[in-house]
């Protein structure tokens, strides 16, 4: 089972994201902060890391620095309502940034489950390259010994995360 470590200062952002992968089967485990996120690297291990921009221990993309050199080998998803909502060019340098300071993937709140979904699956991907985890899989199929594509269900269900910034 994969894990998954979610560091954001909005305890709702937190909890849909983690109620959604738990779905997928995921072991999500929750900070607050920034200072509770890296107590949580420090004693376990995890497949990928959400974190959050800007929270209020951090100035900005520190967060994301930080946390990157505390486990670089581990993708990070870069989240914030901030950092990507202004003008078209201004957001690419955001982006730019994030990814230049550790970020895998950069992701603007509020998004719809399916699209984390599919950016955590391309992040595992990458780490992994010989294995897709959900979203979309090739599996083997069971009564013909081939490969069969399968999607998440429940996709055109799915609402939004992250009401706050």
């Amino acid at each position: 089972m994969r894990r998954i470590l979610v560091v954001d200062d909005d305890p709702h952002v937190c909890h849909a994201i983690r109620a959604w992968l738990q779905r997928y089967a995921f072991r999500v485990s929750i900070a607050d902060g920034s200072s509770e996120g890296l107590a949580a690297l420090d004693h376990s291990t995890f497949d990928l890391m959400i974190v959050d921009i800007f929270m209020p221990e951090m100035r900005g993309f520190e967060s994301i620095r930080i946390f990157h050199d505390h486990a670089p080998t581990v993708p990070l998803i870069a989240i914030s309502g901030y950092a990507f909502s202004g003008p078209e060019s201004l957001g690419s340098d955001f982006l730019q940034m994030a990814n230049r300071l550790g970020a895998t993937r950069c992701l603007r709140k509020p998004f719809r489950p399916t699209t984390l979904l599919a950016i955590i699956d391309q992040c595992l991907s990458e780490a992994g390259p010989h294995r897709r985890y959900f979203a979309t899989a090739d599996v083997p199929s069971e009564q013909s010994g081939t490969w069969a594509r399968v999607e998440v269900m429940g996709a055109k269900r799915a609402g939004r995360f992250g009401l706050g910034h």
